[in-house]
């Protein structure tokens, strides 16, 4: 027996009967040898952190455009507090940690340039729409790797695709990471907002904090640990009615007066229409892409809306604004 078989061996005698076991896994749309070592998901996990699609994350705009600030989240730093939420539910639960880690690490490989700014952008120009969770999907079945996609199990692009608060995961461990996604952002964008000084902890109605927590740290203790008492040898991943309610109450509040304040979105409409140009100028010259998307369009007969969006979504916050000053701001010249 190796290592790999002594791993799902652990997982028979000390996970819940809810959990997804990998040996169960329905596994990839392309069949490959198993690995000695690690399990199915434990590979997608490391599939998914070695991706170039994730290294650019660092570089894309959580929900702060351009923040004056090293400490602001990046949708990097969203994506691995998100992980780290959701392995300790995970954990706490008895479900499968490695798959709930590979998806949480990928839900938020689509998203485009200046967050959901960006994604509103596309989704306005593009005539086949835009979704940064349908994008995320994209990536790693088709854009990773020149076309040939990561070739993931269907467990962990199932929980990708689901994470949007109206999917529907069929594993628990989906069904983890998309609560764990709404309690990252809720409190860490509450934390940058303070930061910002947008709002203080003052602000933050006492109907809600009275319940949840009075700072970051108990908040976050007070949905975790609800969660993780009330989803207890069920399977499904439920809040307490009263606890769901000042979360839901709480991130109303937040999209009230935070993400449309115009102190954090002042730049976003100038975001809005440099994509759209981008979006424009790429589809009326396709050839100046590079040539891995040029080639998804002529051998792969992928649409040429669908294939600009691709690129432009894969650009960083920098990147876009560097072609975008390329194609569309006069350079000086020196003689």
């Amino acid at each position: 027996m190796n290592i790999r078989q002594e791993s799902e061996e652990i997982e028979f005698a000390t996970l819940s009967e809810y959990a997804s076991f990998s040996r169960y896994s329905k596994g990839r749309d392309t069949k490959e040898d198993e690995c000695d070592i690690r399990t199915c998901y434990q590979r997608d996990r490391d599939r998914i952190i070695h991706c170039k699609a994730f290294r650019r994350l660092k570089h894309k705009t959580q929900v702060f455009l351009a923040p004056a600030g090293d400490h602001y989240r990046t949708r990097l730093t969203h994506t691995l507090e998100v992980s780290q939420i959701a392995r300790t539910i995970a954990k706490a639960l008895r479900m499968n940690e490695d798959l709930t880690e590979a998806i949480a690490l990928g839900h938020d490989l689509g998203h485009t340039p200046f967050g959901h700014a960006g994604e509103s952008a596309l989704n306005d120009v593009c005539k086949e729409g835009f979704a940064h969770y349908r994008q995320s999907l994209r990536v790693v079945e088709l854009l990773e790797k020149k076309g040939q996609g990561l070739n993931l199990t269907k467990e962990v692009r199932d929980g990708i695709v689901n994470h949007r608060t109206s999917g529907n995961p069929s594993t628990i461990e989906g069904k983890i990471v998309r609560i764990s996604d709404k309690i990252a952002y809720i409190n860490h964008d509450i934390d940058d907002a303070i930061r910002g000084k947008i709002l203080s902890e003052e602000d933050l109605p006492a109907e809600y904090t009275d319940i949840l927590g009075h700072s970051k740290k108990e908040r976050l203790n007070t949905m975790i640990l609800d969660i993780v008492r009330q989803s207890r040898n069920k399977p499904d991943i439920i809040m307490s009615e009263i606890i769901d309610k000042a979360m839901k109450d709480l991130r109303n509040f937040m999209f009230k007066h935070v993400y449309s304040n115009p102190m954090a979105k002042g730049e976003e409409n100038k975001a809005k229409t440099m994509l759209k140009s981008l979006y424009q100028y790429y589809l009326e010259h396709l050839h100046e892409m590079p040539e891995e998307y040029i080639w998804l369009v002529e051998q792969k007969n992928e649409s040429a809306a669908r294939v600009v969006c691709d690129y432009i979504a894969g650009m960083s916050d920098q990147y876009s604004v560097r072609k975008y000053e390329e194609l569309f701001v006069p350079s000086f010249w020196m003689s």
